[in-house]
């Protein structure tokens, strides 16, 4: 007879998510609507993730079309979707191959052994507030101590210094150190734009000591800043770089972009996914990249965000409760002095989704193909709710 377990509530998830009061029934374009029938605008797809909006018809045609093509062989078997979703990812960035994962903490777990294994060296410089994921390496690097509290000592040897700090990391990094590791905008951390020349340095000094530069662009990549990879507004590039949410539009795939020298490191038996790569994902993945290069999303998102950007600057820095509005193309942060978390609910009740960053910034991460006037309902939605 099976074990009864007593519960306090009806559900039979783990309480690890704070959830709204919200039940998702459909969704399409901008726009969300719930089980009672309300419609939201998005401002936060899926946290960054549905970069072309809800149900974007290419992408469902094409992962349609391989759902009854056969879903799942393994890696021992040769995929040209695979092929296909590697070129146009190394096409157009600096890196040369890719290992694709599911997520992105799985694409940062494959960099971090990939550059103690390259290296020979364990040291990984990150940075405070930094987001890399949830899983025992990711987490290591992720400089938050409410996210590591609990789980008992972290992987060895990383270290954390002030993001933008260029006189701190020019202190931390030294001849033992394999890598940095870096957002080129935080993230979770609280929309924080990485200066050109601290992204410089970070550059020049990880080729000075013989370490790796890590890009993660799990958030910031393929358009959302207003290039294909946020590191391109700084002029660097890279060894490794990190993807993954927009990747599939939704469809959960991830990818690590490495450069030609690290081919030795990552050999047969050296890493591996059951599922990473599997011709559903590279269906969704290459639909993705497809329409992102053809309609030049990263350049409309350039200046769409730069316009938006200005109207929220506008109509909400004089704000007695706003600090600063902050960004670059559609990954915008406006910092509170009041709970962020308060205000995301209050915009729900007018029908506008956000997330927030941290106890005091409202995180905006709208679809890249959000209709303008769109965009301006939700800025008058927040600009009511923090007057």
């Amino acid at each position: 007879m099976a074990q009864q377990h007593q519960t306090n509530t009806a559900s039979r998830l783990f309480p690890t998510y704070k959830r709204w009061d919200l039940t998702f029934k459909e969704a399409k374009g901008s726009y969300i609507t719930d089980s009672n029938g309300k419609t939201y605008i998005d401002l936060m797809a899926g946290i960054g993730v549905v970069n072309l909006g809800h149900s974007h018809p290419a992408v469902t045609a094409a992962v349609e079309k391989q759902l009854y093509s056969g879903w799942h062989a393994s890696n021992f078997f040769q995929y040209p979707s695979q092929e296909k979703t590697a070129a146009l990812l190394t096409e157009n960035s600096c890196g040369d191959l890719v290992f694709f994962a599911n997520s992105g903490a799985e694409a940062n777990e494959a960099a971090i052994k990939l550059v103690r294994k390259h290296t020979g060296r364990k040291k990984i410089i990150s940075f405070v507030q930094s987001f890399h994921g949830r899983t025992l390496g990711s987490m290591a690097a992720t400089g938050q101590e409410s996210i590591q509290q609990g789980f008992g000592p972290m992987l060895e040897e990383f270290v954390y210094v002030p993001y933008n700090d260029v006189s701190a990391l020019e202190k931390a990094i030294d001849e033992e150190t394999a890598a940095v590791i870096l957002e080129p905008l935080q993230g979770e951390g609280g929309v924080i734009p990485g200066h050109e020349e601290f992204l410089q340095k970070a550059e020049q000094l990880a080729e000075q000591y013989g370490a790796l530069l890590v890009a993660d662009e799990v958030q910031t990549g393929l358009g959302r800043t207003g290039a294909f990879f946020a590191h391109e507004h700084a002029g660097i590039k890279p060894d490794i770089i990190t993807t993954a949410k927009a990747l599939g539009n939704g469809f959960p795939t991830g990818a690590m972009i490495g450069k030609a020298k690290l081919e030795a490191s990552f050999g047969p038996g050296s890493h591996g996914s059951t599922f990473g790569g599997n011709p559903l994902a590279m269906a969704a993945a290459e639909a993705v990249l497809t329409v992102l290069l053809e309609e030049n999303l990263s350049k409309k998102t350039a200046e769409t965000g730069k316009a938006f950007l200005g109207v929220l600057q506008k109509s909400l820095q004089p704000l007695e409760q706003v600090t600063e509005v902050r960004g670059r193309g559609l990954m915008i942060g406006i910092e509170t002095k009041c709970p962020a978390a308060e205000k995301v609910l209050e915009l729900q009740s007018k029908g506008v989704l956000v997330i927030a960053a941290g106890p005091s910034v409202i995180r905006l991460l709208p679809p890249l193909t959000t209709e303008w006037d769109t965009l301006m309902d939700g800025a008058k939605a927040i600009q009511e709710v923090l007057q």
